[in-house]
């Protein structure tokens, strides 16, 4: 921390660019994206036997797109619930830095904390990010709120038109996941020690893809934020 500058929680984007209402208009176009995610899950779901009430209870109370993907892939596979969790929580763990990155900016009681953590996924962060480690905390919440009920909406829509909508790769949304990750990296690439920690995290994961179990891969790729890890 930087003892002439004030503490994180205390900066504040500019008037008119925060707020819950900025992060809800700011994430709109990032919902679309996330509701159609939601509904290829729902339609995977559905196409692995999940039923129509699993797959909607998962995602009110996970919300990490890679984790229920990831899921729903193992069991579909003939993986147990076991290997299937493991999976799903390797794939969350990238939250922990996240989490911790973010923490100074959320405020109030721990209970309302805990379900502020609940929104904070890749893109609401994305949203919330001003540059220089400073999160706006109001931003971040509404731009969660607005991906939060899109990815519902969407999962809603894939368990009942499933029928309707055919299999998902037909569309495309195989390649949409990780173009949209790398729409959001893209505005990130400020500064020479941001794109080291880019290229490393990339060429981590590219490495052990082709040897490691899902979820491991991401997981030891985020070890490259390290890169920019330094005292102020």
């Amino acid at each position: 921390m930087d003892p002439t500058g004030p503490p994180l929680a205390a900066v504040t984007a500019l008037p008119g660019r925060s707020g819950v209402r900025f992060g809800m208009r700011a994430a709109l176009p990032l919902c679309v994206a996330v509701g159609a995610f939601g509904v290829s899950f729902g339609v995977l779901a559905r196409a692995a036997g999940w039923g129509p009430v699993a797959p909607v209870v998962m995602s009110l109370t996970t919300f990490t797109g890679a984790s229920q993907f990831a899921s729903v892939a193992i069991l579909r596979d003939g993986g147990g619930a076991g290997a299937a969790i493991v999976a799903a929580v390797l794939l969350a763990s990238r939250y922990l830095p996240i989490g911790l990155s973010v923490a100074p900016a959320i405020e109030g009681p721990p209970w309302k904390r805990f379900l502020h953590a609940q929104l904070i996924i890749d893109e609401s962060w994305a949203v919330a990010n001003q540059g220089g480690g400073r999160v706006d905390g109001q931003t971040l919440l509404g731009a969660g709120i607005a991906l939060y009920l899109s990815w519902q909406l969407g999962t809603v829509i894939g368990v009942i038109g499933g029928d309707f909508v055919g299999d998902p790769q037909d569309l495309g949304l195989d390649a949409a996941f990780p173009a949209l990750f790398l729409a959001l990296v893209v505005p990130q690439l400020r500064g020479r020690t941001a794109i080291a920690a880019a290229l490393l995290g990339g060429t981590i994961a590219l490495a052990l893809v082709p040897f490691t179990r899902p979820g491991i891969p991401i997981v030891v790729a985020s070890l490259a934020c390290l890169v920019g890890w330094r005292r102020r």
